[in-house]
């Protein structure tokens, strides 16, 4: 695990925008896993600024989300396909039907889950899986458990998780209390993994995953294992470390 602190998020966001224009550059067609939520923000701008001055194309980009609300089609303007559109598709030039997010809506969502993972895998897996870090430490929609889920599955978030959303919403009543999410297991088997994390607020989460016994209290210390991690953290973040 590669761990690197920055003064703040806006230069560690750039470091980030940094590796995945790298990794598109290198694999034109890389296959990216896409995070959403606060922490990926600024590096969706920082690629699209990329992308405008000619740097990097997303033509030939596939990527996969983490995960979804269930409950939210991907017109609800708080789903995290429409997230995607407003931060990061609808300023490149990924082609549509290269981008893939999970639907929220799905009659069976047990199969949503199994069809999903099946997807990932036809697209030969992911080759850069960007990351963000809850509070509670849990990575995608994994929240702290007894277990490590192998693959996309349908979880119950945490209060602590919806209460942390609820500032997307106009209530903390409006917040889907379910989700789609990749699998701890699912997000371990992509090539490379970039996680991002700021704030004092998550400074004990990544101490916990970069130190702490690997657990499934602290569903990211499995990250520990992975052949090839990068962790983007402010000092903020880097605080109990």
């Amino acid at each position: 695990m590669n761990v690197m602190i920055y003064k703040d998020k806006e230069t560690a966001s750039k470091a980030a925008a940094t590796i995945i224009a790298a990794q598109i550059l290198q694999k034109p067609n890389s296959v990216l896993g896409l995070a959403t939520g606060g922490s990926p923000v600024l590096t969706y701008q920082n690629l699209v600024k990329l992308y405008e001055e000619g740097v990097i194309s997303f033509a030939d980009v596939i990527s996969f989300n983490l995960d979804e609300y269930i409950g939210l089609d991907h017109e609800h303007n708080q789903s995290y396909f429409a997230f995607m559109q407003q931060n990061l598709f609808n300023f490149v030039d990924i082609p549509d039907g290269q981008y893939f997010v999970p639907s929220g809506v799905s009659e069976d969502p047990e199969l949503e889950c199994v069809e999903y993972e099946e997807k990932i895998e036809a697209y030969g897996g992911i080759d850069l899986q960007v990351l963000g870090l809850g509070g509670n430490g849990h990575i995608g929609f994994n929240e702290p458990a007894n277990h490590f889920a192998p693959t996309t599955h349908v979880v119950d978030l945490t209060e602590e998780t919806i209460e942390a959303n609820s500032r997307f919403f106009t209530s903390k009543e409006e917040v889907p209390t379910k989700a789609i999410s990749m699998g701890t297991g699912s997000i371990m088997k992509a090539r490379k993994i970039l996680l991002l994390a700021f704030g004092k607020g998550k400074a004990e989460a990544v101490a916990n995953m970069v130190n702490g016994r690997i657990s499934p209290q602290c569903q990211a210390s499995l990250l520990q294992v992975h052949p090839d991690v990068t962790v983007l953290i402010d000092e903020e973040a880097a605080a109990n470390l």
